[in-house]
Parts: C-alpha cells; sequence; structure tokens
C-alpha cells in the first residue's frame, strides 16, 4: 500500500491511518513526542504530511524493507 502514494505529494490523516496501525489519539502523541514527522498545514482548515516523510518514517520502522 506504500506503492499507492505519490511520494511527491501530501496525505491527510485518514489515509494515514490507513497505511500505519495507530489510532488518531496515538498518531498525534507520537508527532507531538517527535516519533512520528510533523504535518503541515496547507491551508487554515486543512493539514497533511508529506508523503517523502512518511515513506521515509515507514521504511526505516521496517528495517529498509517496503
Amino acid at each position: 500500500m506504500i506503492h499507492d502514494i505519490n511520494p511527491a505529494g501530501f496525505s491527510r490523516e485518514k489515509v494515514i491511518l490507513q497505511l500505519i496501525p495507530l489510532s488518531h489519539s496515538t498518531l498525534w502523541n507520537h508527532v507531538k513526542n517527535g516519533k512520528f514527522p510533523k504535518p503541515v498545514k496547507l491551508s487554515e482548515n486543512v493539514t497533511a504530511w508529506r508523503n517523502q516523510d512518511v515513506i521515509a518514517w515507514i521504511t526505516e520502522k521496517s528495517g529498509g524493507a517496503e
């Protein structure tokens, strides 16, 4: 499923939670504690993660295997 996202794009929380086995609360705790990449504000009401950051995090956590 990681291959389905464009490394040059952005993903919202709903997509991120489909890629990694975390709950909403755990995701945001990981962001707060620096264990997961910080999202960016694309507009006042839109927050998203850089896909390249999420792919790198997943790759690192899986030991380099995608």
